[in-house]
């Protein structure tokens, strides 16, 4: 599957700390109110220049109101959406919340796609390695701002038949970056969205979670405005590759020949343009 472990303590650089209701561009001062009656009046050159009257800064002072109004609803709409990014197949994704008991669900899922089995003390290993997964999305969900940073879950959805004796049945991370060695391969583009950490439930596998999952980062990519989407899958992963592959992902480079005579796997890079900005 997609490569997860690289970026459990990333935050894309240029992490934008603007308020969601402040539009980009614009920047609102306090309105001045200057009474119709004041003039200033330029006397070297005969010419009198009259200054904003209360009328115009009221206009302007109810605009300034109207388009924080409209970029709140806005932002509310997107957010709202954040809450059902895609329904199909049984399976409805959307973004986790803050919740202690999805978390350690995440943590759970993604230890057991990633974890490596140990020939001795093997659970230990694994409760270290969940440790190790539920503190770095802690540290994601506290230090990245809302546009920047989502992990999204898929669960049943409400009209569906299909049960589950957990809530989340997949797990998906996406993140705002802008590496140089992945923006090379990206046309016009100054940052893109980095897909990562994707798992699904050993009991709910080769049942379209992964594909509902990555149809979910597509729609994430349009509310945010990205036109690329970028993971990594290890070479060898033929499964996760033909999932990728279908989902209109295409391998552009891959790591070094090298890399393997120092034990570790060779990974593909694979990008998509979203289709749904076309």
């Amino acid at each position: 599957m997609a490569q997860m472990l690289p970026c459990y303590l990333h935050i894309a650089k240029g992490i934008s700390t603007e308020s969601p209701y402040t539009c980009k561009g614009i920047r609102f001062s306090p309105v001045r109110k200057i009474s119709w009656q004041k003039r200033s009046v330029l006397s070297n050159k005969g010419c009198v220049v009259q200054c904003c009257s209360s009328v115009s800064s009221t206009s302007a002072s109810s605009a300034a109101k109207q388009f924080l109004v409209e970029d709140r609803t806005t932002f509310q709409d997107r957010e709202e959406q954040l809450e059902n990014l895609v329904s199909e197949h049984g399976w409805r994704v959307r973004r986790l919340v803050n919740d202690e008991y999805e978390m350690r669900e995440v943590a759970q899922i993604q230890a057991e796609a990633f974890h490596t089995p140990m020939a001795l003390f093997d659970d230990l290993f694994f409760q270290f390695f969940k440790a190790e997964v539920l503190a770095g999305l802690l540290y994601k969900l506290r230090n990245s701002p809302s546009d920047r940073y989502a992990c999204l879950v898929a669960e049943p959805a409400a009209d569906s038949s299909k049960s589950s004796r957990q809530n989340l049945v997949g797990i998906v991370d996406v993140t705002a970056s802008r590496d140089e060695s992945v923006m090379q391969h990206l046309r016009g583009a100054e940052e893109y969205l980095y897909v990562s950490g994707i798992a699904v439930s050993k009991t709910f596998r080769r049942q379209k979670v992964g594909s509902v999952l990555l149809k979910a980062c597509d729609v994430l990519s349009n509310l945010w405005g990205f036109k690329y989407l970028v993971l990594r899958a290890y070479e060898d992963d033929v499964g996760a590759r033909r999932l990728y592959t279908k989902a209109g992902y295409r391998v552009v480079s891959s790591d070094p020949q090298w890399m393997t005579w120092i034990g570790r796997k060779r990974r593909v890079l694979m990008i998509k343009e979203s289709n749904l900005l076309r």
